[in-house]
């Protein structure tokens, strides 16, 4: 029962991080705040597939000099996250493919 309960946990939180959440399932302001406040030299991302351009996106930002313990592994949790996130992507493709025509690409810079 305690392996359970840790393991909603553990998925929980890496579902907090992930880049299809973070693209698709909250707004655009937030999802450009989030790549703004780590000075990604994005200008914006495409809806399709945009779980893994926001892990590219956030690959493609100026190292951090003094990166909290937590951080020490950053680069391969995102090449994890990027994986997941390109199975998630797949998997609403149609939605983010209608989202795409709908709104346009996701302006990151430009807020």
């Amino acid at each position: 029962m305690k392996f359970d309960t840790i393991a909603i946990g553990v998925l929980a939180l890496s579902l907090t991080g992930c880049g299809t959440i973070n693209t698709v399932f909250q707004d655009d302001v937030t999802t450009s705040y989030k790549l703004r406040k780590q000075k990604t030299y994005c200008e914006s991302i495409s809806r399709v597939y945009s779980g893994v351009a926001y892990d590219f996106c956030s690959l493609n930002a100026p190292p951090v000099i003094y990166p909290p313990p937590q951080e020490k592994n950053a680069v391969p949790l995102i090449a994890v996250d990027m994986a997941v996130s390109g199975i998630l992507d797949t998997l609403l493709l149609p939605y983010t493919i209608y989202q795409q025509n709908k709104y346009g690409s996701m302006e990151i810079n430009s807020q």
